[in-house]
Parts: structure tokens; sequence; C-alpha cells
């Protein structure tokens, strides 16, 4: 339980940090990171970092897929954690 939280937080982390910086790239003009890689690291544990950067940084909002796509991984990877305490 404790290995699996921890890799949550480290996903999730990596994945706000993500959004923040494809945030500061698109108003920059500059590279952007590409949605495949943001759907990879939300997907495989960072999907509540995903959502919370996207809420935050207001980036990728006017897209559904991404609104209901974050907040659905979101919801999922938070419940697996509240189920897996609760074991």
């Amino acid at each position: 339980m404790i290995i699996l939280a921890a890799f949550f937080a480290t996903m999730s982390s990596f994945a706000f940090i993500m959004m923040w910086a494809d945030k500061r790239q698109a108003q920059a003009r500059g590279p952007r990171i590409p949605e495949k890689r943001l759907w990879l690291v939300a997907a495989i544990g960072g999907g509540i970092g995903a959502y919370l950067g996207m809420m935050l940084f207001r980036h990728k909002t006017k897209h559904t897929n991404f609104r209901i796509g974050f907040f659905a991984l979101a919801i999922i990877q938070a419940g697996l954690l509240v189920w897996l305490a609760l074991e």
C-alpha cells in the first residue's frame, strides 16, 4: 500500500510539473510536451496531479477529452488508494 501510494504521489507530482511546463511552453510558443506523453503519465498513476495541474494552470481545459479523462483517472486512482487503505 505504501509503495503504491508513493508511486502515485511521484507520478502525480511529475504530471503536475508537466502540465505547468507545457502551459509555459504554450505561452512562450516553445516546444510542447506531446499529448500522448501527458496521457501516458496520467494513465500510469499521475491522474490526480494531471487533473490538479490542468485546473490550476487552466491548461487543456477547453479539450473535453482532457477534462473528462483526467478527472476520471483521478477518481479511479484516488478510489484505488482509498480501497487499498481500507483493506
